[in-house]
C-alpha cells in the first residue's frame, strides 16, 4: 500500500537495451532538427528579432517590452491549453512525424514572413503576432520532436542521444549567429559581407529570412529518414510500433491527462511535486534566454552586433557548463545540481538588477554567469525525473513532464511585464525601467527553487521510515 511518499518501482538497468541499436544516421538526422531549430531560439526569440522589435524604431523600450511580454504571455497560455491535445492526438493516431513536419514548416513560414516587419511603429503588432503564433507552433513541434528520442535510442543510449541533440542545438546556434553577424549585421568596410544595405532594418529582416531557410533545410533529414513510430520499420527501438488508436476530442484529452496525474499522485507523490516545481523553474530558465537579448539592448545599450557576440559567448558558456556539470550530476545527484544552479541564477539575476548602473560590464559578467547555470539546471532536471520513472512508464511520465512545462510558459512573460509596470509606476513617466523585468524572472526562479527544496530524492525516501495510511 502506498502512502504518497513511496518511490516508484526500480527502473530497468541502464544497459537493459531492447533490440538492436538504431542507425547512427537516424540519430544524426534527429540531432540536425535541433541544430536547425537553433535558428528560432537564437535568432527569432532571443538575440535578434525580439531585440529588433524592442528598439526605438517601434517605440520606447519600456512600452514595447511590456507589449512583447503580453504577446508572449498569450502564446504561453495557448500552448498550455492546446499542447496536451496536439501531443496526445499525434501519439494516438501514429502521426508524430507528420505533425512534427507540419508544425515545423508553419514556424518556417511565419519566420520568413517576419521579413516584412519594417522598422516602423505601425508594424509592431504584425511582428508581435508573427512572434507569438510561431512560438505556439514551435512548442507544438518540440513536443513531437522530444517524443521521437525513443525512436532513435535504446534504454542504454537515451541519455547520450539526448545530450547529442542538446549539443547540436548549442553548436548550431553558434554557427548561425556567426554567419548572420558577419554576413548581414556587422559592416566590414562600409557594408556587410553580403552587401545588405544598412537601411530600413534590412540586416535584421534578411537575417530572419535566412534563419527560416536554415530551419527548413535542417529539419528535412529527420522527416525523410526516420520512420514514423507506428511503422513496422521502427521495430527494435524503445518506441514499439503501435496501431492507431481511437481519436479523442479536446475535453476527453484533458480527462485522460487528469486521470494520469491522479494515478501518478497515488503511486509517487514526490514525482508529482517535482513536476510542479520543475514546471515553474524551467519557465524561469526559458525567460533568461527569451528576454536576455532584449535587456542587453534596451537596458545596457548593446548594439545589434554586440548582442550577437554576447549570444555566441552565451551559447559557448552554456554548452560547456552543461557538459562539465553533467559529470557532477552522476557523482552527487541531480537535485544538488539543480538547487545550486537555481541559487546561482537568483543571485546573478538580482546582481543584474541592483548593479545595472555598472553598464555593459555588469551584464557581460552576470549575464554569462546566468547562462552558465541555465544548461545544467535543464539537463539535471531531466535526469532527476529519469531516475524516478517506474519501469515501463517512461513515455507517460515524460509526457506529463512536457505538459506541465508547457502549462507554466506564461509565468516569465507575465512577471517580466508586471515588474516593468511596477518599475514604471515607481520611476514615473519617461524613465527606462525595462531592467525591472529581470526581477520578474528572478521571482519565477525563486518560487521554483522553494517548491523544489522539499521534494525528496530516491535516496531520501529509501532512508526514511516506512509509513502506511
Amino acid at each position: 500500500m502506498t502512502d504518497g511518499t513511496s518511490t516508484p518501482s526500480t527502473p530497468a538497468p541502464a544497459g537493459a537495451a531492447e533490440g538492436p541499436a538504431p542507425k547512427r544516421s537516424h540519430v544524426l538526422a534527429w540531432g540536425l532538427w535541433d541544430w536547425g531549430s537553433a535558428s528560432f531560439n537564437a535568432v527569432i526569440t532571443t538575440f535578434v528579432f525580439t531585440v529588433y522589435l524592442t528598439s526605438d524604431a517601434f517605440g520606447g523600450e519600456t512600452a514595447v517590452s511590456a507589449q512583447l511580454g503580453i504577446a508572449m504571455t498569450i502564446a504561453g497560455v495557448l500552448v498550455a491549453l492546446l499542447a496536451p491535445v496536439t501531443g496526445q492526438r499525434s501519439d494516438r493516431r501514429g502521426r508524430r512525424k507528420l505533425w512534427l513536419g507540419i508544425n515545423t514548416y508553419i514556424v518556417v513560414l511565419l519566420s520568413a514572413l517576419m521579413f516584412f516587419v519594417a522598422p516602423d511603429p505601425s508594424y509592431l503588432w504584425l511582428g508581435l503576432l508573427l512572434l507569438a503564433v510561431s512560438t505556439v507552433f514551435f512548442e507544438f513541434a518540440g513536443v513531437n520532436y522530444n517524443a521521437m528520442i525513443r525512436q532513435v535510442s535504446t534504454r542504454a543510449t537515451i541519455g547520450k542521444v539526448s545530450g547529442f541533440g542538446w549539443g547540436m542545438g548549442y553548436v548550431g546556434g553558434i554557427v548561425l549567429l556567426l554567419f548572420v553577424y558577419f554576413g548581414f549585421i556587422e559592416p566590414i568596410g562600409g557594408s556587410a559581407l553580403f552587401g545588405v544595405p544598412d537601411t530600413d532594418g534590412y540586416p535584421i529582416r534578411v537575417t530572419v529570412l535566412v534563419s527560416a531557410i536554415w530551419f527548413g533545410v535542417f529539419a528535412l533529414p529527420v522527416l525523410l529518414s526516420v520512420p514514423e513510430y507506428s511503422s513496422p520499420k521502427a521495430a527494435g527501438t524503445l518506441e514499439h510500433p503501435a496501431p492507431a488508436a481511437k481519436r479523442v476530442g479536446f475535453i476527453e484529452s484533458y480527462r485522460i491527462l487528469f486521470r494520469d496525474i491522479r494515478t501518478l499522485y497515488r503511486e509517487s507523490r514526490q514525482t508529482v511535486y517535482f513536476l510542479l516545481a520543475s514546471a515553474v523553474f524551467r519557465d524561469g530558465l526559458t525567460g533568461v534566454f527569451t528576454f536576455g537579448g532584449v535587456l542587453a539592448a534596451g537596458s545596457f545599450g548593446f548594439s545589434s552586433g554586440q548582442v550577437i557576440i554576447f549570444a555566441i559567448a552565451a551559447n559557448i558558456v552554456a554548452g560547456a557548463s552543461t557538459i562539465v556539470v553533467g559529470l557532477l550530476d552522476d557523482r552527487f545527484g541531480a537535485k544538488p545540481v539543480i538547487v545550486t544552479a537555481l541559487v546561482g541564477l537568483v543571485v546573478c539575476g538580482s546582481a543584474v538588477f541592483f548593479l545595472h548602473d555598472g553598464g555593459q560590464t555588469v551584464f557581460w559578467i552576470f549575464g554569462l554567469a546566468l547562462c552558465a547555470f541555465v544548461g545544467p539546471a535543464q539537463s539535471a532536471s531531466r535526469s532527476f525525473l529519469a531516475r524516478r520513472i517506474p519501469e515501463g512508464r517512461d513515455g507517460e511520465i515524460f509526457g506529463l513532464y512536457a505538459t506541465t512545462g508547457k502549462a507554466a510558459t506564461f509565468l516569465s512573460p507575465a512577471m517580466f511585464t508586471l515588474f516593468i509596470g511596477i518599475g514604471a509606476a515607481i520611476a514615473g513617466p519617461g524613465v527606462n525601467v525595462q531592467y525591472w523585468g529581470i526581477l520578474g524572472i528572478v521571482l519565477v526562479l525563486l518560487v521554483g527553487l522553494l517548491l523544489l527544496i522539499p521534494v525528496r530524492t530516491n535516496a531520501d525516501a529509501a532512508s526514511a521510515p516506512a509509513r502506511t495510511r
